[in-house]
């Protein structure tokens, strides 16, 4: 026997997909693309008991294409883009880790997606190469997201992630707080300045130390591509040159070879760092001082946010949200508990 017709906000709940979706489907009003319609029909047929569809329904195809190498939020980010996938049941994901960041790996890899994909996550560099994959996607039908850092001029239907300049602009308001009154020597230490989100973060960082602490010099930028073992080399490099060096942003990765180089140096008490992404690592380096503030862009909400849209949108959705993801400052003393 049938159940009793569900409700508008159960079999939008359950759909993945807005009331206002489910109005049009229930009205036959149009603005709504047949497979959604389909998707829709299927899940008020389950829930109405009418039959036991809803495990059948086709699955959207996804793949995200992410960084590879030894930075720790891209595998939180991976781990928990997984764990979404794995508890909603309608999505079916390939994630492709690069072997490096170079634009035409990337672009190589936009190039070979499955035949089956209709949605694509992406943190790539914002490069000719890059853009021009990207565009060739969208004009086969395929929809693009770009997460953690945005590609410009391109087309994508939506980013995912943190307004980065202001998350460079936090950065410089707080090293100019820990070192106030005093006149000081400032480093920055970039992941890869390809990538629109460290680029945003250095213009942020430098504005904000220009209107509120002209006392604090930059007295270097330098590209770490990225890796710890250079980023180790250049802090090793930066305590010789400056001995009086007063802090260190890390725009990006490399923060283990930062740790590891204030550590042997003995300045891990002296020398202020500011760094972003809460991991296993950078709690440590919290809890032990060597770090003084990581600013996180909490990468469970980042993977449950681009999952969610994606599949709106290759569902032909028109209402998806383009907030940005909310940024933290985690210090020793208010470290979440792990997700």
């Amino acid at each position: 026997m049938a159940k009793e017709r569900p409700k508008l906000d159960e079999i939008a709940r359950t759909a993945r997909v807005s009331k206002a979706t489910v109005d049009r489907v229930l009205n036959q009003r149009p603005g709504v693309q047949d497979h959604t319609r389909a998707h829709v029909l299927a899940v008020m047929a389950e829930l109405s008991g009418e039959k036991s569809a809803l495990s059948a329904l086709r699955k959207v195809s996804l793949d995200f294409v992410l960084p590879g190498g030894s930075n720790a939020f891209i595998s939180d980010l991976a781990r928990h883009i997984e764990k979404q996938v794995g508890a909603r049941g309608d999505v079916d994901i390939l994630i492709h880790r690069l072997g490096g960041i170079e634009p035409e790996e990337i672009a190589a890899r936009l190039a070979d997606l499955r035949p089956a994909c209709q949605g694509v996550g992406l943190i790539g560099l914002d490069s000719p190469a890059v853009r021009e994959a990207v565009r060739k996607l969208i004009a086969q039908g395929t929809v693009v997201m770009t997460l953690v850092s945005d590609i410009s001029h391109v087309g994508r239907v939506n980013y995912v992630g943190i307004d980065n300049r202001a998350a460079g602009r936090l950065a410089g308001y707080l090293i100019g707080r820990f070192v106030a009154g005093s006149a000081g020597k400032v480093a920055m230490l970039a992941g890869a300045l390809a990538y629109r989100g460290h680029e945003e973060r250095e213009m942020g960082f430098r504005h904000i130390l220009q209107e509120n602490f002209p006392q604090l010099r930059i007295v270097a930028a330098r590209e770490v591509r990225e890796d710890a073992n250079r980023a180790y080399r250049e802090t090793r490099s930066l305590l010789d040159e400056h001995p009086d060096l007063s802090a260190i942003y890390c725009i990006g990765a490399g923060q283990d070879g930062i740790a590891r180089a204030l550590i042997e140096r003995e300045r891990d008490k002296s020398v202020v760092f500011v760094g972003h992404d809460l991991t296993e690592d950078t709690r440590q380096y919290l809890l032990t001082g060597v770090m003084d503030v990581a600013i996180d862009q909490n990468a469970r909400v980042e993977a449950r946010e681009v999952v969610d849209r994606l599949v709106r949108a290759v569902r032909g959705e028109d209402d998806i949200s383009t907030a940005t993801i909310r940024i933290q400052s985690v210090f020793r003393e208010n470290i979440p508990n792990e997700s």
